[in-house]
């Protein structure tokens, strides 16, 4: 029995078709995954059936019903709810409070019941199987437990449609096992869950039925027994994609970054030297301090100990600017709060970190900047009506793109990628992974954080492993497998004795440990 059906839906943006007669539906007590890449239309998707955005044309079924568009009030009186990526949460305010804003039944002016709020909070959490505080700070709790909190939400307004937004984005493993069993539950008391996702693997999983979009067009929905991984990435880029990663030339002997013994930011003596042409993975858990050791190296925490060579040259660099004039570039994790000004246009930000390439004294040259953001616009292909486009009108995969053009633009010999791939659909991912390799053959060198084991097994050619600030181990090519990996970060006792140093050496005489 189908509770939701969106019926030739038709959305469009000032030079965009963003939703195309789309027409799906959706079964009581489903998970129901949507997949397609960015800019496929599934964020609108998701704002047409909460009621954030009125499609032109069309019409929704919901209850025996049927409407020409959803209102956000409307919407709560269905029972759709949505977590999104970006949870919008009171960090000042209790986990109870967060539970409770905006569930009352009552009109009108009334007291709030705050010791009853408290135990029907602690009620609802326990049903989830967390040990979270009711009287916990929102800023205190973890980005899973904050889900968590978010799906209690739901819970307590009696949805019946949760939708959820890329979940396991910055979650680990753990916490993820958690997440599902917890979808699991919701659905066995008939809650429809539609989960969006980049992380296909997790589809076979948790899904029931999948859904392809492409290009604002409606694809496929096939039964997840129907279908393999190959298949999927078929529907959704149009293309066959025949290797996940591309292929790699080995790196050369020379050493073009040294780290040694650094230490501040959270992270305690680690040593590693990076290679002319290689990509030099970062493993570990949420809170090992990857990103924390990325912004030591690039100049933009403070460090108590340690140096950073740049062929075998010293830099005592204490700000970004240092790190980008002595050659090192950072694609941050974060693109749209440290990576891009997403209210600025695209070649306003390719061009902003390379003014004094395309200026006048203190006159940006507007022809230079135009041809400058043009030629990284082509070689990243940013799909853009214009140069002009604001950045947050464009798709997150082409957000990336823009974020990784402009450091490019100022031609680092050395490069970090944080979690370069993080919410980016498969067909982009490629092309990131392309550009990657293809500069690591140009000669630029490339750390590389990421929190995903295929990405890190697929691209590096070594793999620094960190857990709790601390680096447990290295690992060549040869050594590589999941369970060592992730052995070394969780700072197991089974992964001593691996044969991995922690000064970027293997140990010699000893064996790998699965």
């Amino acid at each position: 029995m189908n509770v939701l059906e969106l019926r030739s839906i038709t959305k469009t943006y000032p030079g965009v078709t963003a939703l195309d007669g789309v027409s799906v539906s959706f079964a009581s007590g489903e998970v129901h995954a949507i997949v397609g890449e960015n800019g496929a239309g599934k964020s609108t998707l998701i704002k047409v059936i909460s009621g954030a955005e009125r499609p032109d044309s069309g019409e929704i079924a919901i209850d025996g019903g049927s409407h020409k568009a959803m209102t956000p009030l409307l919407a709560l009186e269905k029972g759709i709810a949505v977590v999104y990526q970006e949870l919008i949460q009171f960090d000042a305010l209790t986990v109870a409070d967060n539970l409770f804003l905006g569930a009352s039944d009552r009109g009108g002016l009334h007291a709030v019941d705050d010791r009853g709020n408290r135990k029907r909070a602690v009620e609802i959490l326990r049903e989830f199987n967390c040990a979270i505080s009711p009287d916990a700070l929102m800023r205190e709790l973890s980005v899973a437990n904050r889900q968590l909190v978010e799906i209690a939400k739901a819970v307590l307004k009696k949805a019946r449609i949760l939708i959820m937004d890329e979940p396991t984005a910055a979650i680990t493993v753990e916490e993820q096992k958690c997440l599902f069993a917890n979808i699991r539950r919701l659905k066995a008391e008939g809650v429809t869950i539609l989960y969006i996702s980049h992380r296909l693997e997790e589809l076979f999983e948790i899904c029931d039925r999948v859904t392809v979009m492409r290009d604002g067009k409606y694809v496929a929905t096939k039964g997840i027994g129907e279908i393999d991984k190959g298949v999927l990435i078929r529907l959704m880029v149009g293309r066959e994609l025949t290797n996940q990663y591309p292929a790699k030339e080995p790196a050369g002997d020379e050493v073009m970054l040294e780290v040694a013994h650094l230490s501040g930011n959270g992270v305690e003596d680690i040593s590693f030297t990076l290679r002319r042409g290689e990509i030099l993975g970062f493993a570990g858990l949420v809170g090992a301090g990857r990103t924390e050791l990325m912004h030591l190296v690039f100049g933009a925490a403070h460090r108590t100990g340690g140096t950073v060579r740049i062929r075998g040259k010293e830099l005592a660099h204490r700000s970004p600017s240092d790190a980008l004039k002595a050659g090192i570039g950072l694609i941050p994790e974060d693109r749209k709060w440290q990576g891009c000004f997403v209210d600025k246009p695209v070649a306003w930000n390719i061009t902003v970190s390379n003014l004094p390439k395309i200026s006048r004294g203190l006159v940006v040259d507007r022809k230079k900047e135009a041809a400058l953001a043009a030629k990284y616009r082509d070689a990243m292909q940013i799909r853009t009506p214009s140069l002009d486009q604001l950045v947050v009108n464009l798709s997150g995969g082409n957000q990336q793109k823009v974020v990784v053009a402009k450091m490019l633009a100022v031609e680092p010999d050395i490069l970090i990628f944080d979690e370069p791939t993080r919410g980016i659909d498969v067909g982009t991912r490629y092309d990131i992974y392309t550009i990657m390799v293809d500069l690591a053959k140009q000669g630029k060198s490339i750390l590389m954080v990421s929190s995903d084991m295929e990405e890190l097994l697929g691209m590096s050619e070594r793999i620094v492993v960190l857990h709790e600030g601390k680096q447990t181990g290295t690992l060549e090519r040869a050594e590589f497998s999941q369970e060592l990996v992730m052995a070394l970060a969780s700072g197991a006792d089974d992964a001593a004795g691996c044969g991995c140093a922690s000064d970027g050496t293997a140990e010699a005489g000893e064996g790998t440990k699965d």
